[in-house]
C-alpha cells in the first residue's frame, strides 16, 4: 500500500489555460496530458466557461468545496453538482460548459483513456468502521478531510486530501474514522488485450 501526501501533489496550468490543476497521480508515471492511461487531479474553478477537451478520455467529476457547478454536456440535460451529489461520469471529448452556482469550487477529476482502462468513483460518508471491496487492478482512497485510518496489508492514517493506493494484494481493506469523514473510492480497471 502506497500513500500520497497532499503536499507532494504537483500543480500545473489547465490544458486550455483557464485555471490551475493539482495532479494527484498519473499513470504511467510522468505521462503528459495527451498520453496518460489514467489521471487523478483536483482543480479550482473560479469562473464559468468551457472545459478542456481530452480526445478518447472518459472522466468523472466530484465537487469537494464550494456551492457547486452546473455542467452543460453536449446533448445531455444540464447537470447540477454540489458537495452532496454523486460523482458524475461523462465523456471528456464532447463540448462541456460550466456555470458556477455561487462562487469558486474545487473539484476532483478522474480520467481514463477509453480502450485502455475504465474507472468508477464512489463517495462514502464514513463514520465508524466500514469494509471495502478491493476488486480492481488499482484502488485509490482519497480522503477529503483526513482522520481516516486504513487497515489493509499495512496500517496508515490519511490526512486532509491524502490518497492511498491499493491493489488486490492489500485485501482485506477496513476503513475507520472516529469523526464524520468523506472518502472517495476510485477503482481503475485495466482492459485486457493489446495496449
Amino acid at each position: 500500500m502506497q500513500v500520497l501526501r497532499a503536499e507532494s501533489y504537483r500543480s500545473m496550468p489547465w490544458k486550455n489555460g483557464g485555471g490551475v490543476t493539482t495532479e494527484i497521480i498519473v499513470s504511467p508515471a510522468g505521462a503528459a496530458l495527451d498520453d496518460f492511461d489514467w489521471r487523478i487531479s483536483m482543480a479550482k474553478v473560479e469562473s464559468g466557461g468551457p472545459f478542456s477537451s481530452f480526445a478518447g478520455i472518459d472522466r468523472t467529476l466530484s465537487v469537494l468545496e464550494g456551492e457547486g457547478i452546473i455542467l452543460s454536456i453536449a446533448e445531455m440535460a444540464p447537470a447540477r453538482l454540489d458537495k452532496a451529489s454523486p460523482p458524475l461520469p461523462f465523456p471528456a471529448d464532447v463540448s462541456t460548459d460550466a456555470t458556477l452556482i455561487g462562487g469558486p469550487i474545487v473539484d476532483l477529476n478522474v480520467m481514463t483513456r477509453r480502450g485502455r482502462c475504465s474507472h468508477s468513483v464512489e463517495r462514502i460518508e464514513l463514520f465508524g468502521v466500514t469494509d471495502i471491496d478491493p476488486r480492481a487492478e488499482t484502488i485509490l482512497l482519497f480522503s477529503l478531510h483526513g482522520g481516516v485510518e486504513v487497515d489493509a496489508s499495512s496500517h496508515i492514517q490519511l490526512g486532509p486530501r491524502d490518497t492511498a493506493i491499493l491493489t488486490p494484494a492489500d485485501a482485506p481493506v477496513r476503513l475507520k474514522s472516529p469523526n464524520a469523514s468523506t472518502l472517495f473510492v476510485i477503482r481503475i480497471h485495466e482492459n485486457s488485450g493489446d495496449h
